[in-house]
């Protein structure tokens, strides 16, 4: 099955069938266990009109084998199966697998869940729409609301809630408390500037040919790549014209920064000297991608020609505003700015992070460093 595409809703019901063709190209064969009585076999008579040829090696409802597990096991390994599908419901039929698993001949043992019922028709699959936009579920509750509220609204809850608590435990104080201040702030922000970004972004297409919104690969957390949003400040051709304009940079070291980029365009020079541009990163920090305070997100080619101790900067995300930002953004060096930013990660607070947004308001009204 390597290399072939997968339906968009991907469950075992729609895997299971795809296997099983595969098996029946290799000759190999399937034991069903599971179900009422009469499931597995109306199930398997199902699948021999699917797909002719698939060999059966048995079949054995779900109930004897459940109260004789020995006599199951027994007559699974003597049919000789390579595929052994069993199907009691979750998580039945896992811990079932787990306490057998040792004691099984079969290669491959899945759990298939209602699988065998929709081959048996005794449950009908949810229509092909409901399935597509992954609401499956709503069908089967709505069809054995007594069997799948336990499943679907307590089961799926608790499930949620202790792996929230675990996570709560495994992670950080400092980068909790960090993660809190970041998604107060930015919803608040994405919120009450959103008439401000719809402006902007309209400037932006009326002044020049191209998407308001620019998306860059830049490498975040632990050199994780991903895509930073931007509000588009130069031409469409901008990158083509990047290598020729390098001897032009201001800048000392591996950024390129340059005061009067001519690939910039006439919004795209108050956005920048306003740091208007940076607003769509909310949508990162949202996103969990970038934090509000931290290094500035570097470009891939500027993290492979980092020198050994600049990578320590990659340690926590990339942030829209931070130390090197409000001392000065692109006035610093390159050398200064990875100090700053190791700093930054050695010391790193609420506190600081709430000062350094407070100090970041000044450095945008005096417009320093914003080319």
């Amino acid at each position: 099955m390597r290399g072939q595409g997968l339906a968009a809703n991907l469950n075992g019901t729609d895997f299971v069938p795809a296997l099983l063709r595969a098996a029946r190209e290799r000759g190999m064969s399937v034991f069903l266990f599971g179900g009422t009585p009469g499931t597995a076999e109306r199930a398997a008579q199902r699948l021999c009109s699917d797909l002719p040829g698939l060999r059966i090696a048995g079949t054995r409802d779900g109930f004897s084998g459940a109260a004789h597990e020995h006599e199951a096991i027994a007559a699974i390994n003597a049919s000789g199966a390579d595929i052994l599908l069993v199907a009691m419901g979750v998580p039945r039929q896992d811990l079932w697998l787990a306490r057998n698993a040792e004691r099984l001949a079969p290669r491959i043992h899945l759990g298939v869940g209602a699988l065998l019922d929709f081959l048996a028709g005794n449950v009908r699959r949810a229509p092909e729409p409901l399935r597509r936009a992954r609401c499956e579920w709503v069908w089967r509750l709505a069809m054995e609301p007594r069997r799948m509220a336990g499943r679907y609204l307590i089961g799926n809850a608790t499930f949620l809630a202790r792996a929230a608590v675990n996570a709560l435990r495994r992670t950080d104080p400092v980068s909790l408390r960090k993660r809190l201040l970041d998604v107060t702030l930015a919803g608040i922000a994405a919120l009450a500037l959103a008439p401000v970004l719809l402006l902007v972004a309209l400037a932006i297409r009326l002044d020049s040919r191209g998407p308001a919104l620019y998306r860059q690969t830049r490498v975040g957390k632990d050199g994780k790549p991903f895509e930073v949003l931007k509000f588009r400040s130069m031409y469409m051709d901008a990158e083509e014209r990047r290598a020729a304009l390098l001897a032009q940079s201001d800048r000392a070291g591996i950024c390129f920064k340059a005061r009067n980029d001519p690939r910039v365009t006439r919004v795209g020079r108050l956005l920048r000297r306003s740091s208007v541009d940076e607003l769509p990163q909310i949508f990162n920090v949202l996103r969990g991608e970038m934090s509000l305070v931290g290094p500035r997100p570097a470009l891939p080619q500027e993290v492979a020609a980092y020198p050994a101790h600049a990578h320590g900067r990659l340690r926590v995300k990339p942030g829209i505003t931070g130390l090197w930002q409000v001392s000065g953004r692109a006035d610093i060096s390159f050398d200064k700015m990875i100090d700053m930013d190791l700093a930054y990660g050695a010391s790193r607070s609420t506190l600081l992070d709430l000062m350094l947004i407070f100090l970041t308001f000044r450095t945008v009204l005096s417009g320093r460093g914003a080319y």
